[in-house]
């Protein structure tokens, strides 16, 4: 087999490659610009590996870097996570956000069209193609959100409904993949994500929410958080992420054309105050926290409903919250 990933040495992308590295001797192809924090640091991780794989620093924004790739290795799976993931950024820069995530999925659907008919794609979308979801009723507890008409989590059939410049650029390379299944028989999976987490993963403000509370609790900072705390997604751990991916090509005859939900699903559903609960148990500290205003077209909740993917592929997560989240730390104090 011959595996391309796009954003190959961001968190999800390192993660997948290097259990392609340790676990097969199938041949892998990294791409990355290497732009976002930590990316450098994941290439040296995967060259400490010690088996060959070709690197390839170029720009999905550019059609002839990602066409290239595409003529010369004919990659039988395409995962296709590089991308632009921050809401604050698209806002601030909405025409690099576009660029990125619109056309940027664009030039890997039409290289793959034209120069790989028989390559598999899976891309990694998101919960915001959904918009803010204010149509729906909540309910407020003491620590979290609840949506009364998907009381154990939201369904594909909700239906899009593009808010800001991310949920935008997201969303088109979201219909994109399923149109150029239906169009041009390309096989796409899409999988729209709420929170992941794991080891490899540089968080920052904008984007990793566990990962930069967990690093602003571990060195005692005050911690703004945007809105009220009681938000609430469903946590996925790097290691199910990965058995996600690398299992989904098996089921691909059932899943191409189709975008499923993913997340940890309700058992690891999480709001921001129940999180520093647990920090503070886990750490033995207090957390100090000020609130600032909501984000704009910020989700009160998004849990994902996994029924979908269920029907054809078996899929449940293996690590809790709980587990993952002492996971989590072990590796940022390692990382501090």
């Amino acid at each position: 087999m011959i595996y391309l990933i796009t954003g190959g040495c961001g968190f999800l992308g390192s993660n997948i490659a290097k259990d392609i590295l340790d676990n097969s001797n199938d041949e892998l192809i990294v791409f990355d610009n290497l732009y976002r924090k930590g990316s450098n640091l994941n290439l040296d991780f995967l060259k400490e590996s010690g088996r060959d794989f070709t690197f390839i620093h170029g720009d999905i924004r550019n059609f002839y870097d990602i066409s290239k790739v595409i003529i010369d290795f004919k990659p039988d799976i395409v995962y296709h996570l590089s991308g632009q993931v921050a809401m604050t950024t698209s806002i601030a820069n909405p025409r690099f956000d576009f660029e990125v995530n619109a056309v940027g999925t664009f030039n890997i659907l039409d290289s793959i069209r034209q120069f790989s008919k028989d390559s598999i794609v899976i891309y990694s979308s998101t919960n915001k193609v959904y918009g803010d979801l204010e149509n729906f009723t909540y309910k407020e507890t003491a620590k979290r959100y609840i949506c009364e008409e998907y009381p154990y989590g939201f369904s594909e059939d909700i239906g899009i409904d593009l808010h800001s410049p991310y949920g935008c650029s997201k969303g088109i390379g979201d219909m994109y993949m399923l149109d150029f299944h239906r169009i041009y028989g390309v096989k796409s999976i899409v999988f729209r994500h709420s929170s992941m987490y794991g080891v490899r993963q540089f968080s920052t403000y904008d984007q990793g929410w566990i990962g930069y509370f967990i690093n602003e609790a571990i060195n005692n900072n005050e911690i703004t958080i945007s809105g009220n705390g009681k938000q609430v997604r469903d946590i996925l751990y790097a290691s199910d992420m990965v058995r996600l991916y690398l299992d989904a090509p098996k089921y691909i005859e059932k899943m191409q054309g189709n975008a499923f939900n993913i997340g940890g699903g309700w058992d690891n559903s999480l709001s921001i105050l129940e999180l520093f609960d647990i920090l503070e148990e886990i750490l033995d500290i207090k957390i100090k926290y000020h609130i600032a205003s909501p984000r704009a077209s910020d989700q009160k909740i998004f849990v994902a409903n996994l029924d979908k993917l269920n029907r054809i592929m078996p899929f449940n997560p293996t690590i809790n919250k709980q587990s993952g989240i002492k996971k989590m730390i072990e590796w940022v104090k390692s990382n501090n």
